[in-house]
């Protein structure tokens, strides 16, 4: 049986506590409340439900973590309007990644208004679904380079949500703006299911060299075959990205509730703890709490009790 973990009273653990994890991506949603038109198809039938934040927080606190980061799944700004209001409120989710429309000339003022939300505060990140672009360069355009320095200009991160095909165009756009802080989700999506390594290994190599990325361990266990998975099947994966980025910028999320397409949470937790389980433990705080904090500067966002401007 989960058991949900003590938390203090008004529902946000601790920032600084040495043992408290940050599952750095996880998503939420109502579908009264919003649609996910991405959810279709027989495979995907299992996430046509609601899953909230009241169903994953037992199961975290189960396994030691007690910050996440919630992460957008629609291009509309209303949703991160309500993800913030939700950071905002009592309970695990400690900052937000969500959307702004990139190529909007008032970029910059949209994130601005983002920010004079209830709850804006906790905006953290922007994402885009570039995995969804059919321009494999989508990144290289110049409306969009313009909007991820827009994104850097209001000292917040980017989260590069990319296929293998669209690695080379998170490299060049990366290296041609060095001062936005990029982060890689599910490790680039590498080919688990397939087993092949290249070229994602030596796309994900280019994109390690870059010292302003960082990079996610999360989204495994649906690259591999969800009905038979293996952790020593994706540990050639992990094991290049340890290589690469180091286990000082690479953070553990969960990809809950997508995970569940192949594995529960606490099933998915044991898998990174596994291959992690060669660092030592200075290294797996980092990668499961440490640089999580860092590039989401949690302890600046998460105070020992709600403020009022947060309500």
């Amino acid at each position: 049986m989960v058991r949900p973990a003590g938390g203090r009273d008004d529902g946000r653990p601790d920032a600084t506590r040495a043992d408290s994890r940050v599952d750095a991506h996880h998503h939420v949603w109502d579908l009264s409340v919003r649609d996910q038109p991405w959810i279709t198809g027989e495979a995907l039938r299992p996430l046509r439900r609601d899953f909230l934040l009241a169903e994953l927080e037992p199961q975290a606190r189960a396994a030691g973590v007690h910050h996440t980061v919630v992460v957008q799944t629609v291009p509309d700004e209303r949703e991160t309007a309500e993800l913030l209001r939700l950071a905002a409120g009592p309970g695990l989710a400690a900052a937000v990644v969500g959307w702004a429309d990139l190529t909007d000339p008032a970029i910059a003022e949209r994130l601005a208004a983002l920010r004079e939300l209830p709850g804006g505060r906790r905006l953290a990140g922007i994402r885009h679904q570039v995995q969804d672009e059919p321009d494999p360069r989508w990144l290289c355009r110049p409306d969009v380079r313009r909007g991820l320095r827009a994104v850097a200009e209001a000292g917040l991160v980017y989260e590069l949500l990319v296929t293998p095909t669209q690695l080379p165009a998170a490299v060049q756009t990366a290296a041609a703006l060095p001062g936005c802080r990029f982060v890689l989700d599910h490790l680039g999506k590498p080919p688990v299911a397939s087993g092949a390594l290249r070229p994602w290994a030596d796309d994900l190599a280019r994109l390690a060299a870059l010292p302003h990325v960082e990079c996610k361990l999360s989204g495994l266990v649906t690259e591999a075959d969800w009905q038979h998975w293996t952790v020593e099947g994706m540990r050639p994966y992990a094991e290049h990205a340890f290589r690469l980025f180091g286990p000082d910028r690479i953070l553990f999320g969960s990809d809950w509730p997508v995970c569940t397409l192949a594995a529960e949470y606490a099933a998915v937790v044991g898998v990174a703890e596994q291959l992690s389980a060669t660092l030592s433990q200075t290294e797996r705080a980092a990668v499961f709490a440490g640089n999580a904090r860092r590039v989401y500067g949690l302890e600046r966002q998460v105070p020992s009790r709600q403020s009022p401007s947060d309500q």
